[in-house]
């Protein structure tokens, strides 16, 4: 499986931190009482909007003095203020496509859909088409005109090779409140990985800062010393022993860019198949024959990492009720599941599938 080159592109603002922006301020002493939005417009400039920023106040993203506020609170001099600003991706000149999405949910705040495997979230560099942004655009694109729904709000992204679940905003008060929820980590998210070894742990958490590898520049890389990088945090829990592969349940804490494949691969589990980090050859088995072509027919099977975003749960922003959602392993994970279940119940047995 051969990867495009600007993958690394799309994938390097993939950590869900780097779609919030966090302003923390000190208010001059000689400063005038102001509207709180007024006075943080003015700070930070006019490429951030009035109207984003009192959205921002609304889903409880601007503090002061450790209190949320709301967009009439007027500045005083000495006040401490923290503001947490959603940024939209970048490049919404785009021309929106007839692509068929997996949607999940769907209302009139934000929309929850499964990914397909080998689908760009967000284009860029070599990809400025055939992507999901491409197919939200089109997606809403009926819409009645002047509603902030037709510029969908990413607040998390996977990487082009994994599938799964993915919420999308429709709305800019939609995109502060789940922005603040990715942030402040309180959303929940696991995924489920198919990987090279026999973990020997049952379960376990993986901590070590992530940052883009010294020597090859599509890769990252961990700096367990925590010199550079940004932290990050994997629990993992074994869910299927399969003699030189395991089937992993992984709940992200943090989310930075390729997070799981490069923890994994940290503690000597590359995921299957994952030719940027070295899994697309035989790192575990046997060296007969008709092993390694078991493997390259898993391999023709799944042609990319065996990830997959299986739940996602999140709070409404609207409603304020908790959203839990589950995708089924796709087709391809599934196959080379089973092909695995049936190679260790009868390794001598013919993979003719």
């Amino acid at each position: 499986m051969i990867e495009e080159e600007d993958d690394i592109i799309s994938e390097a603002k993939e950590s869900s931190d780097d779609f919030v922006e966090e302003v923390v301020l000190t208010v001059d002493k000689g400063q005038s009482q102001l509207r709180i939005d007024k006075f943080l417009h003015n700070y930070l400039g006019s490429n951030i909007s009035r109207t984003k920023i009192q959205n921002a106040a609304a889903a409880g993203s601007i503090a002061v003095n450790g209190q949320p506020v709301k967009p009439s609170y007027k500045v005083r001099p000495g006040d401490v203020l923290k503001l947490l600003i959603p940024r939209h991706a970048e490049n919404y000149d785009l021309l929106p496509e007839n692509i068929p999405l997996d949607i999940v949910y769907e209302d009139d705040t934000l929309i929850v859909l499964n990914k397909e495997p080998m689908m760009v979230v967000h284009p860029g560099l070599g990809n400025p088409k055939g992507t999901l942004i491409n197919a939200l655009l089109w997606h809403f694109k009926d819409l009645p005109s002047g509603s902030d729904v037709q510029r969908p709000g990413l607040v998390h992204r996977i990487d082009k090779g994994t599938s799964g679940l993915l919420v999308i905003a429709k709305t800019e008060y939609a995109l502060a409140h789940l922005a603040k929820q990715f942030f402040n980590k309180t959303t929940q998210r696991k995924y489920l990985a198919l990987v090279w070894g026999d973990v020997k742990e049952n379960e376990g958490t993986i901590i070590g800062n992530i940052g883009r590898h010294s020597k090859e520049r599509r890769q990252f890389e961990v700096f367990p010393d925590g010199d550079f990088g940004k932290p990050a945090v994997t629990h993992y829990k074994v869910v299927e022993r399969l003699n030189y592969v395991t089937l992993v349940e992984c709940r992200l804490e943090t989310g930075r860019t390729h997070q799981i494949r490069v923890h994994m691969k940290y503690i000597g589990h590359t995921l299957f198949n994952d030719e940027r980090y070295g899994g697309n050859r035989i790192l575990k088995g046997t060296i007969y024959s008709k092993y390694k072509q078991f493997v390259e027919n898993c391999f023709e099977a799944m042609q990319r990492q065996a990830l997959h975003a299986a739940t996602l749960g999140f709070v409404h922003p609207v409603t304020k009720k908790e959203m839990f959602f589950e995708s089924p392993l796709p087709t391809d994970f599934e196959t080379v599941l089973q092909k695995w279940r049936r190679y260790w119940t009868n390794p001598n047995a013919s993979d003719s599938e």
